[in-house]
């Protein structure tokens, strides 16, 4: 991208949006924020921030939006626990996928990153670590936002071969400064454990998952603008580490030890179903569903060796990651008490 280009952004006020547009206007650039009027615009104040009024359904806000833009970034999703009609993970993440591909079709977009996961590539056996070659282990979607999210970057995969300029990212699990959000249920949890409100182990916490800061994952979008393939994957990513493992960091960098109990998967199951029931019955939303204590209770280690190879991707080492989170996140404290 060149200092003076302009780039349309979804998702802008989310989690990972609110870092995204931020960085971007730090490097130069203008940007056209997309969100719909009751979004929280907290964080994204700058006079080369221009708000879009609009929504990823709403084909002609888009069109209208990415008028005069080169690129666009698009993060928006559903990407909750839950939904009382679960047609809206496929209407968000694939419709709005296409809404937001026409548009820039209309436009003349020079390049899209489309901002995916890690979970369509689906779980790796134990001991392994899979990469973007590697294919599904399984038929099963343990969730709805997994499936459709799937079934969207193949569409993508599909569209680009056709010669759509669209470039694909799989962001691992997120974490880091930043809203609160269900986005960043990470930083939650590190919260949560620090203040002893859930110390709970999910199958003794043995499970790997893979762990990104969100100022790598940012830095890994707009490289994936500068350098990515059209049609290619790239995971972005950090370390590979059991749950165990990663409360055991924050352990360290809190230098504070904490109560831990492991909850057995069965009795997870049995919990997150009774969540789910009282949800699709009262519409009380719920902290997890079967679907999501199935999605832990796999392992999702993977490498990011492609994106450092071929955009100069690089990754912040997670015990500095989590300290710095950490050292935010009791600063946000005191900033609470002090207003309260």
């Amino acid at each position: 991208m060149e200092p003076s280009s302009t780039v349309f952004v979804t998702g802008s006020t989310g989690f990972i949006g609110t870092k995204l547009v931020n960085e971007l206007v730090r490097q130069g650039h203008s940007v056209r924020a997309l969100t719909r009027a009751a979004s929280n615009r907290s964080g994204l104040e700058h006079e080369r921030i221009t708000f879009v009024q609009g929504d990823i359904m709403d084909k002609a806000s888009l069109v209208r939006g990415m008028e005069g833009c080169r690129h666009v970034f698009h993060l928006a999703a559903y990407a909750k626990n839950w939904a009382k009609d679960r047609t809206i993970f496929f209407d968000q993440n694939i419709q709005g996928m296409r809404n937001v591909f026409e548009a820039a079709k209309q436009n003349s977009v020079e390049r899209l990153v489309l901002t995916s996961t890690i979970v369509t590539f689906g779980p790796t056996r134990p001991g392994a670590v899979g990469d973007e070659t590697m294919p599904r282990i399984t038929p099963k979607y343990y969730t709805e936002y997994e499936e459709s999210k799937a079934i969207a970057e193949q569409e993508a995969m599909r569209r680009a071969a056709d010669g759509f300029p669209v470039v694909i990212v799989n962001p691992t699990r997120v974490y880091g400064p930043g809203k609160l959000t269900e986005g960043n249920s990470v930083s939650l949890m590190i919260d949560q454990y620090d203040r002893g409100k859930v110390p709970v182990l999910l199958n003794g916490g043995v499970n790997v998952g893979n762990y990104v800061l969100v100022d790598d994952l940012v830095q890994g979008h707009i490289l994936a603008m500068h350098k990515g393939r059209i049609g290619e994957r790239y995971i972005i990513g950090g370390e590979n580490i059991s749950l165990k493992g990663f409360y055991r960091l924050v352990d360290e960098v809190s230098r504070k030890k904490h109560f831990q109990m492991s909850l057995p998967p069965g009795l997870a199951m049995t919990y997150s179903g009774v969540l789910k029931f009282v949800a699709d019955t009262f519409g009380i939303y719920p902290q997890i569903t079967p679907g999501w204590v199935e999605t832990f209770l796999q392992d999702w280690a993977y490498t990011c060796a492609k994106a450092e190879q071929e955009l100069g991707y690089r990754i912040t080492p997670l015990k500095d990651g989590v300290r710095m989170t950490y050292e935010w996140i009791l600063a946000e404290r005191t900033r609470a008490k002090r207003k309260g």
